[in-house]
C-alpha cells in the first residue's frame, strides 16, 4: 500500500490475549450457541481479547508515541493470571464471557495503561474497566439470543492462564463490509517479577 492510499487514522485499543488452549475451551462449550444461532455476528476466536483501554479512531501518527512507554510498562510487569468463567450480557444483544482471577491486579494493569496513554497526551474516554471478553453481537430481531447463550454458558470454567503479553491492537472496524477484523500493531511480553 502505498502512503496515498494508507489510511491517516486507525482505531486503536491496548488488550490482553487468552491463550489458544484456553480459547479452545470456551469455543467447545460454545458449540451449541454457534449451532443455535447461526445469524449472529460471531467474533472470530483469534480476535478474542480483554480490554483494558479503548482509545477509538486515532491519527496513525499517535501509534509511535505509545510504542515506547507500552514496552518499558510490560518489561517491568509480571502476568496478571486470569480465567474465563461463565457468561453475561450487554443490552440484550451482546454475548461476553467474563473474567476471573486475579481481577485486583487486572485492575491495577489497566489503570496503569490508561495512565500510560494520558502521560502520552493521547485523549480518550476513560470508562470502568469491566472485565469480559466480547463473543458475539446480535441484531435487534435477535434480542433473546444473547440471554439465552449466556444461561447456557453460566457453568463454564475455564482454566486459569498467565497474561503474557501485551497487545497494542488495530480494528477494520467501519471499513467495509463483513466480520471485524483485528491485528496487532505490537505486543510485549511481560518480563518483570512479581
Amino acid at each position: 500500500m502505498n502512503a496515498q492510499t494508507q489510511p491517516a487514522t486507525v482505531r486503536i485499543f491496548i488488550a490482553l490475549a487468552p491463550p489458544d488452549d484456553a480459547k479452545d475451551a470456551l469455543a467447545r462449550a460454545l458449540r451449541p450457541a454457534y449451532e443455535a444461532y447461526p445469524r449472529v455476528r460471531w467474533n472470530r476466536i483469534e480476535d478474542w481479547h480483554v480490554t483494558l483501554a479503548f482509545l477509538g479512531e486515532l491519527p496513525v501518527s499517535t501509534v509511535p508515541l505509545l510504542r515506547p512507554p507500552l514496552a518499558e510498562l510490560a518489561a517491568r510487569r509480571a502476568p496478571v493470571r486470569l480465567a474465563l468463567r461463565g457468561a453475561g450480557h450487554f443490552d440484550d444483544r451482546v454475548l461476553w464471557s467474563g473474567i476471573d482471577g486475579d481481577l485486583e491486579g487486572l485492575h491495577l494493569l489497566a489503570s496503569e495503561v490508561r495512565a500510560v496513554v494520558k502521560e502520552c497526551g493521547i485523549p480518550f474516554e476513560d470508562r470502568p474497566l469491566r472485565p469480559h471478553l466480547t463473543l458475539a453481537r446480535a441484531r435487534r430481531t435477535q434480542s433473546s439470543f444473547a440471554v439465552e447463550a449466556a444461561a447456557a454458558l453460566a457453568g463454564f470454567t475455564g482454566r486459569a492462564w498467565p497474561a503474557a503479553r501485551l497487545h497494542l491492537v488495530g480494528s477494520n472496524i467501519g471499513r467495509g463490509p463483513g466480520p471485524i477484523h483485528y491485528r496487532d500493531i505490537e505486543a510485549w511480553d511481560f518480563v518483570g517479577g512479581s
